[in-house]
């Protein structure tokens, strides 16, 4: 460990044990914070788990209904059938901290674009296209709500996991670097106090002496 470069004296090791129990304090509260960042990342962790796998299997389900459109219909009609959506989806985000992290809360609106016809998935007519089309429409329609909750939990975990690792780097510096430089810095300056202390006893004690025996 270093010993900082202060001057030996009573008011620097006062000032130098305010730092050390401020440092302490500043410590304990990191320490606090990474336990409880790491345990909520942990739970956001296993939840964007299972929801990747449920958005995964929804997805393929739905790929599979795009394969068997695209195997009875042309690609061209494929193309057009989807080429104007019926629905539009617009975001909101606002922030929330968390443990001093801003964690983004995004409102997802699924709007018609038809008013008219609120209710309508499809972006084509019934009559030149398949079913296995209005499956794969049908199933990614459901799926939407799932894949934009992950979106918003996987950004959550991402700057979970970057504050994590800042608050670890200053838990570490307080922890084996400032506190014991702190405390090797007083442990000196007291020693260089008592040593000091000592030699003013002993020129006392001798100088008595002289005057002992001058009288």
């Amino acid at each position: 460990m270093a010993i900082l470069k202060v001057n030996p004296t009573r008011m620097q090791m006062s000032l130098l044990k305010a730092r050390l129990k401020t440092s302490e304090r500043g410590h304990k509260l990191l320490k606090d914070k990474q336990d409880e960042l790491m345990r909520r990342f942990i739970e956001n962790i296993r939840e964007n788990k299972k929801l990747r796998e449920e958005v995964e299997k929804a997805l393929s389900e739905s790929f599979k209904d795009f394969m068997f459109a695209s195997a009875v219909m042309s690609p061209k009609m494929l193309e057009a059938a989807v080429s104007f959506p019926k629905r539009k989806l617009t975001v909101e985000v606002e922030e929330k901290n968390v443990m001093s992290v801003m964690i983004p809360l995004m409102n997802f609106n699924n709007e018609s674009v038809d008013k008219s016809d609120e209710k309508n998935m499809y972006p084509y007519g019934y009559v030149q296209t398949s079913a296995e089309l209005d499956d794969a429409i049908k199933s990614l329609n459901l799926v939407m709500e799932k894949l934009l909750k992950l979106a918003e939990l996987e950004k959550t975990c991402q700057l979970m996991a970057k504050e994590i690792e800042e608050t670890r780097r200053r838990v570490n510096a307080l922890e084996h670097r400032t506190i014991p430089d702190l405390k090797d810095t007083i442990k000196h300056i007291r020693m260089k106090l008592e040593e000091n202390e000592r030699a003013t006893i002993t020129r006392l004690m001798k100088v008595k002496e002289l005057i002992a025996k001058e009288n």
